[in-house]
């Protein structure tokens, strides 16, 4: 038996042993992962393989799942027509797709070979949430693989862009915002010098946009009320400068934890992790709240399946919650800043009119955004700001 022929009866029998998961588990990823654990013959390249093909195969999972039963083969040629063009995936695309066409950029394209229907990518329910993302070049976007941005924590931006270089890792800046770097390469930026010093951050340009366009004073003190692992918190704390200060907040100490380790690589000394709720108030407030997560699609493909209208309702009702405990910790004049990784308006617009109907002593500050994929090939985000009168 070929190679080829080999790798696709390996990722049929992986694929079938995660398909009965894929529209119930939220931790998707995490059981991807300990298939791989348990299948220790596997080498890196191999990984890269599979995990390419299985996410190919979520992102278009209307399409796949039909000829998984009645062509397995076929399927298979599918997916590996469908995959990003990487290292890991080339030979394995040419052995199979040879006598097909180039794989086309958009969606409506492909679908045309394949005999299949674009309408059908996205969840029915998801229609009314955000029209924007059904159709091109949004729906493109959504259904390409999530590019690697970073976020320099230096002046020096020849440091970062020379290592990777050197490595084969071709970078590009955006004129949308500085210290953006887009890396033009699958790389492991963890295993680099630049990681290890904490020149770069691993952060998604529309989540840098959220603050890198709200004009945040340096010198002020703010909370951060849903800090995570910390990716705003560092970049909020870089706004801010040596003589501003950053608390940050979250229910989860484990993902406190890792905020504590990633500041301290950043060399970053105005964050404190608060081990209670925040009391006292702030010039500024950011509530990055928890959410469905509809804009990380592209990145994380298992959502579209395994979340549903009522999953969207449930984090709105959150949001709002939110919204409500820490407006209360915004100083007179101070900003309430709201943002999601969402594209639902439920969770969105609708929270922050109704956030303002619900609380008099605050007023808009600026324009509510929505991010699009398609806009600076990002994830989906969006962000709003409030000003206590």
């Amino acid at each position: 038996m070929s190679l080829a022929g080999s790798q696709q009866k390996v990722f049929l029998r992986l694929f079938a042993t995660l398909r009965p998961h894929v529209r119930r588990d939220h931790n998707f990823p995490s059981r991807v992962g300990a298939l791989f654990a348990a299948n220790r013959a596997f080498g890196s390249r191999d990984r890269k393989l599979y995990r390419e093909l299985i996410y190919t195969t979520l992102r278009f999972l209307p399409w796949i799942e039909p000829l998984l039963d009645s062509e397995p083969e076929r399927a298979v040629k599918s997916v590996a027509w469908l995959a990003a063009d990487l290292p890991a995936t080339r030979s394995f695309r040419a052995a199979l797709c040879g006598d097909w066409p180039p794989c086309p950029p958009t969606v409506a394209a492909k679908a045309t070979h394949l005999g299949a229907s674009a309408e059908t990518l996205l969840p029915d329910w998801f229609a009314r949430h955000c029209p924007e993302a059904a159709v091109p070049p949004n729906l493109d976007a959504l259904h390409t693989r999530a590019p690697l941005w970073l976020r320099l924590q230096t002046s020096n931006a020849s440091a970062v862009t020379e290592e990777f270089a050197s490595l084969s890792w071709p970078t590009r800046a955006r004129d949308v915002l500085a210290g953006a770097l887009e890396v033009l390469a699958e790389a492991d930026v963890t295993k680099t010098a630049a990681w290890r010093d904490g020149l770069v951050e691993i952060q998604d340009l529309g989540s840098q946009l959220i603050l890198g366009q709200a004009r945040v004073t340096p010198g002020e003190r703010w909370l951060d009320a849903c800090a995570g692992a910390g990716g705003k918190t560092l970049q909020l704390a870089a706004l801010l400068g040596a003589s501003g200060h950053i608390d940050a907040h979250d229910i989860r100490p484990e993902a406190l934890r890792e905020l504590e380790l990633r500041a301290a690589r950043a060399r970053l000394n105005n964050i404190t992790v608060l081990s209670a709720p925040a009391t006292g108030t702030y010039d500024g407030v950011l509530v990055d709240a928890p959410c469905s997560g509809t804009g990380t699609w592209r990145r994380a493909p298992h959502l579209k399946w395994t979340t549903g209208a009522g999953d969207v309702a449930k984090a709105a009702e959150r949001q709002r919650s939110l919204l409500h405990e820490f407006s209360a910790r915004v100083r007179p004049g101070g900003r309430l800043i709201y943002a999601t990784c969402s594209l639902s308006r439920l969770e969105n617009d609708e929270v922050a009119t109704a956030f303002l109907a619900a609380h008099a002593e605050f007023t808009a500050d600026g324009a509510p955004r929505t991010i699009l994929p398609a806009e600076h090939n990002t994830d989906g985000f969006f962000v709003t700001a409030f000003r206590r009168k």
